[in-house]
Formats: structure tokens, C-alpha cells, sequence
């Protein structure tokens, strides 16, 4: 049984533009910080079931640009969160840290650690979305702005975070998540509206469309992957169809062009990993940084 943590303090960093929202724990155990990424359409505080069981380690939740507190406009080319990421390591001093990461945001940290080398000593990468090599190749947008992606059509408006868990707490996907990481989603997913009424999405409908229409702007993800050489956990969920959200969207063969990676495949569990599970999620992190 893990004891509460105490709740983590907001600081923001300039970068690219904007403010980027980190929420931090600090600790006086010495281990090597940890710095985590999470999906599109979520926020850094999806991670604190994950982040009180490490109590020995300073901990680094990002809200990526667009989401959580870190406000900002639709993107069209994802090496931009990377870029936001690198940025933040450089301000905060940050080396040897070790980067956990969900979908987008794992894709965002394998970036960032091929681009700001040292900064990371290890990375947890839980489905990263990371394709084979032929979906990078050139061709027409499945999404305009004309035809956006189907997010955009996210009901953003509610009265509370309570009616944002009642809503919801029966639907797929979210029926899958373990109880506490549902309500941390739904509790710090909101916002003041703009209209002074009620509580709004915090990643809009329109940042949300706007990454996965942009989910294959970075056709270098694999040559970075080749260069991040440091030990990577690429753990792979269960794998049905790209169109399907719980489906693994990651290169099978992902951790074989890493000169330290390491598989590990997990059918049992969807692409929502660490929100289904997040306690196996942590002792797979533990046994990898070798806290198990």
C-alpha cells in the first residue's frame, strides 16, 4: 500500500511561444528524476497514481502544449511538442532522468531524448505512437481543414467536474480505467469556460483534432529512435485496428532499431495501460529502473 503524496506544485516554463505547465514532487530520497508524458486529449495529473509510488524520486508531470495548463492552439507537426520538452529539460537543469511516457507523449519523450542527449538516462515508452515505416510515407491528409478529425466534435462544456464523472463513468473507453486515475482525468481535465459558466475541456476539442490529424508529421521519429542510445522499455498493448483507440498504435518492430531496447508485449491490456492498470504500470517502471 503506497502513502499519500503530497500534491505536486505548478511551475511554468517559457517555451516556444508558451507557458508550459509542469507539475512537480519533490523528494529527498535521491533517486534520478522522473519525467512523464501523457496521451493526446489528457494531462500530466493522469500520472499521479503512478507518481506517489515513487516516493524516493523528484517527479516531473508535464501538461504537453494544448493540454492541462499548458493552454495554447491547434499544431500541425508534433516534433513541436518535442521541442517544448527539450526546452523545459534545458531551463530546469534536468540530466539522467528517467522518461515515462503514454502514446503521444512517448512518441514526444523518444524525440526529446534524441535531441537532448543526456538529459535522459532511461525511458518507460507505454505504446508510443511510433508506426512502421510506410505510413510515413507521403500522402494526402486523411484530415483538412475541411474534414477535421472526428474530436473536434467533443462535447467541451460542462457544469463540473462531477457531471464530467457521471457523464462518462459508464462509457467506453472509460469504463476501463482504474477508478482513481478516471476522476484525476476528469477532476484536473476542466477548466474555468471562457464564458465565466461552468467548467470546459482543458485540451479543446480543436488541440485534440489538430494531433491526431498530425499523427504522422514527424517522419523522423525512426532515424531519432536509431540515435537515443540509452536503455528503452517500449511496452506494447494488444493490437486490433489503428482506427480503434484501444488499440497498440506502435511498430511492432520498434525496440529492435533501438541500440538499447528492450519489448515487451502486453496483450492483456489496451492501449490504456496505465489508466487501467496503474499499479502494474508503476512495478513495470520500478523493475526497469530497478527500484522493483
Amino acid at each position: 500500500m503506497t502513502m499519500p503524496r503530497p500534491a505536486p506544485k505548478t511551475r511554468y516554463y517559457p517555451v516556444n511561444g508558451i507557458d508550459l505547465a509542469v507539475h512537480e514532487w519533490t523528494s529527498e530520497g535521491g533517486g534520478a528524476p522522473l519525467v512523464f508524458a501523457h496521451a493526446t486529449g489528457f494531462h500530466g495529473r493522469v500520472w499521479d497514481a503512478i507518481a506517489e509510488r515513487f516516493p524516493a524520486h523528484p517527479v516531473h508531470a508535464i501538461d504537453l502544449r494544448g493540454h492541462g495548463l499548458s493552454r495554447a492552439a491547434p499544431i500541425d507537426d508534433w516534433r513541436l511538442l518535442s521541442s517544448d520538452v527539450s526546452e523545459f529539460l534545458d531551463q530546469s537543469g534536468i540530466r539522467g532522468a528517467v522518461g515515462i511516457g503514454h502514446s503521444m507523449g512517448a512518441h514526444t519523450l523518444l524525440q526529446a531524448a534524441a535531441d537532448a542527449p543526456g538529459r535522459f538516462a532511461r525511458l518507460v515508452l507505454f505504446d508510443p505512437v511510433i508506426l512502421a515505416p510506410e505510413f510515413y510515407a507521403p500522402a494526402e491528409a486523411l484530415y483538412t481543414a475541411d474534414n477535421p478529425h472526428p474530436a473536434i466534435r467533443r462535447k467541451r462544456d460542462f457544469a463540473s467536474a462531477e457531471a464530467m464523472i457521471e457523464r462518462f463513468g459508464a462509457r467506453d473507453p472509460y469504463d476501463l480505467f482504474d477508478a482513481r486515475v478516471f476522476v484525476d482525468y476528469c477532476r484536473h481535465g476542466l477548466v474555468p469556460a471562457a464564458d465565466g459558466e461552468g467548467m470546459e475541456l482543458a485540451c479543446a476539442p480543436e488541440v485534440e483534432a489538430s494531433i491526431y490529424a498530425s499523427s504522422r508529421s514527424n517522419p523522423g521519429i525512426l532515424d531519432a529512435a536509431r540515435k537515443v542510445d540509452i536503455p528503452v522499455l517500449v511496452v506494447r498493448a494488444q493490437y486490433t485496428t489503428l482506427n480503434d483507440f484501444k488499440s497498440s498504435p506502435t511498430w511492432p518492430e520498434l525496440a529492435a532499431i533501438l541500440p538499447q531496447g528492450t519489448d515487451l508485449h502486453r496483450p492483456d491490456m489496451t492501449h490504456f495501460h496505465p489508466f487501467q492498470d496503474p499499479a502494474d504500470a508503476a512495478r513495470i517502471i520500478a523493475e526497469f529502473i530497478g527500484q522493483a
